[in-house]
């Protein structure tokens, strides 16, 4: 009987692991370290912290997630807790926090310092690329309750579009 051949690390897997730097030598732990000017403002990692199937524009550098990653994120806890990690730092930028199973709006959230609560930007672009790359990375569970959290959150809160309401809720399958 032939043994399951287990699949190489890849980039994006090491990174996750934190025994590899992306494309700009910044650890995991670093880029969850930055504060939330950076994260607003640098465009070139939310790409190693959520990755989905599809290359990024923004972001060539940034390895895509294929099949094989996805199977390591499916048989590797571990993996996934790195990358809850980086969702509850994202969550946290957001004016969000997720405890005990609930992703719920922090009591300083607010329109000033929280931008994805406005009508368009480069966050809902973020929120939805987290939601699939949470869902493709074999937490559907995680991703739903992220995916409605934002959406009632941003139509409570904030001004956040239909458009962008529509591109959330099929971001989850």
């Amino acid at each position: 009987m032939a043994e399951a051949k287990v699949p190489e690390a890849s980039r994006l897997t090491q990174f996750m692991r934190g025994e590899g730097p992306d494309h700009q030598g910044r650890t995991l732990d670093e880029i969850l370290a930055f504060d939330d000017f950076w994260l607003e403002h640098t465009h070139d990692f939310v790409q190693w912290l959520f990755p989905i199937p599809e290359a990024s524009r923004a972001n060539l550098m940034a390895p895509v997630l294929t099949e094989e990653d996805c199977e390591v994120f499916k048989h590797d806890g571990d993996l996934r807790q790195q990358q809850r990690r980086a969702l509850d730092r994202m969550l946290a930028f957001y004016g969000l926090a997720r405890r005990n199973g609930v992703i719920e709006a922090l009591p300083g959230l607010n329109l000033r310092d929280h931008i994805w609560l406005k009508a368009g930007g480069h966050n809902h672009l973020r929120i939805t690329r987290i939601i699939r790359s949470i869902h493709y990375c074999h937490q559907q569970q995680l991703a739903a309750q992220l995916q409605a959290a934002f959406i009632s959150i941003g139509q409570t809160k904030g001004f956040v579009s239909e458009k962008t309401i529509s591109y959330w809720r099929i971001a989850n399958g």
